[in-house]
């Protein structure tokens, strides 16, 4: 039985063993010579002229939990219409719940106005 988690592990630990040599080749190699332009805050390529511990919108979180929850609906989508052929009524059926009750979250965000940005 733990041979068939054993490509999972195996997995896990290269992944793992990948970003600890990353990090430490990025310290050996990286540059060490600090200049002001390399401190400054960059964003966009546009100069700061506001503090960055400024507090966002709720609507900006409405707008990012909800590309969150679409994201997962293509996610479950995707392998559902793979095997859309091989599966029975209770399986098409299932989806189509699951399609309605994202749908209603969604009439539920455009009702109260988390998709119209000020």
């Amino acid at each position: 039985m733990l041979e068939t988690y054993l490509p999972l592990v195996l997995m896990v630990i290269f992944g793992f063993a990948v970003a600890f040599v990353f990090m430490i080749l990025s310290e050996w190699m990286g540059a060490r010579r600090v200049t002001r332009e390399k401190i400054t805050t960059y964003e966009s390529g546009m100069i700061p002229y506001r503090t960055a511990r400024e507090r966002f919108s709720v609507k900006f979180y409405l707008i990012a939990m909800s590309f969150i929850v679409f994201d997962i609906e293509v996610v479950f989508l995707y392998p559902w219409a793979v095997s859309f052929s091989s599966l029975s009524f209770a399986g098409f059926w299932s989806m189509i719940i699951f399609i309605i009750i994202l749908l209603a979250g969604y009439y539920y965000e455009l009702k109260k106005g988390g998709l119209q940005w000020d």
